[in-house]
């Protein structure tokens, strides 16, 4: 991916989250039975038919499991695996790079540029979207054809279980989702009970730094942050993805940085990144060498492996109490 087509990505899921906060088709029932998609007959399970709310406040209302799943972004292909459904794919949004069986399934298009053709094509009984990810307007399309689209969102690192039972339930593998999110649960309790007690570090979550792009309390990545007994120092900006200034970042001087873009202090480092830590010498995080990288699939996509991302913080956070407990060491 592209340079140019990250930053897009980034700020096309600042503009569509803020959109789709302005108000939602709350109530609309779409049925998994629609006019022109054939009921897969001897696939009824107990439960069905089903009617659940999604995450954008619509009723959808599935006459039986789901058995041709289109995922509209990588963080819901991801989801769908891990909830024992993955066979039931028939299409995947674009860079669905895990896990690998994810690459063979046919592409859809992205965020960008939907393939509506294909789709259709594919005859899905059940799309499943990315809430904030995913154009209002493209959704809408969809259903006009009389396709079935669930939209999910996961706020906190708690939303992710509740993702798989639901998609679980949607897709009829509710056996190996309920052991999927179990065990989610159990990995998470330890994680918190080790790290959110403890001393509160200041923490700015870079997301991109041209311009400079953090998140505040609504995404995913500031309840990593308060897992690990950190505090987003943007917790309260007003939209999910928000830019800020520099002064901004100078003034709130975080104790740490944890970057989902590489700042790796060293020769290889590309020339925006040195300057950027040059620009920003003198934070408390820069001059302390408190500033962490950690892979954006690891803490930017609402999926299982988020706790990979969020021990990797957690460990990292720990690192800036014993730098500051040396500190202030007495000399002997």
């Amino acid at each position: 991916m592209t340079v140019i087509r990250q930053v897009l990505m980034l700020l096309f899921a600042l503009f569509t989250s803020a959109f789709m906060d302005s108000g939602n088709a709350g109530g609309v029932i779409r049925s998994a039975s629609s006019p022109g998609f054939a009921t897969p007959t001897g696939t009824s399970l107990s439960g069905f038919p089903e009617t659940m709310t999604d995450d954008d406040g619509r009723s959808v209302r599935m006459t039986h499991a789901a058995m041709r799943i289109i995922s509209l972004s990588p963080n819901i292909t991801e989801l769908i695996f891990a909830a024992g459904a993955g066979k039931k794919l028939v299409g995947v949004s674009r860079h669905s790079n895990y896990p690998d069986t994810a690459k063979s399934i046919p592409d859809i298009g992205d965020s960008f540029s939907l393939d509506l053709e294909r789709i259709v094509a594919l005859q899905p009984d059940l799309l499943l979207a990315w809430r904030s990810g995913n154009a209002r307007a493209d959704i809408e399309k969809m259903e006009r054809l009389g396709l079935t689209v669930f939209a999910t969102e996961a706020v906190t690192l708690a939303d992710v279980p509740r993702l798989l039972r639901t998609i679980g339930t949607l897709a009829g593998t509710s056996g190996p989702a309920q052991r999927a999110a179990k065990a989610y649960e159990e990995e998470l309790q330890g994680i918190e009970s080790s790290y959110s007690n403890r001393p509160r570090i200041s923490v700015f979550q870079l997301i991109w730094h041209q311009p400079l792009m953090t998140v505040n309390n609504q995404h995913l990545i500031s309840d990593v942050i308060r897992v690990c007994g950190g505090t987003n120092v943007f917790a309260l900006a007003s939209s999910l993805t928000p830019m800020v200034s520099g002064e901004n970042l100078l003034e709130v001087d975080p104790d740490a940085i944890i970057s989902s873009v590489s700042l790796e202090q060293d020769e290889s480092a590309p020339a925006e990144v040195k300057a950027f830590l040059r620009q920003f010498s003198p934070l408390n995080a820069v001059r302390n060498n408190n500033v962490f990288f950690v892979h954006p699939d690891l803490i930017q996509r609402q999926t299982t492996r988020v706790l990979q991302g969020t021990r990797l913080v957690c460990e990292q956070l720990e690192r800036v109490r014993s730098r500051r407990k040396t500190a202030r060491l007495p000399d002997p």
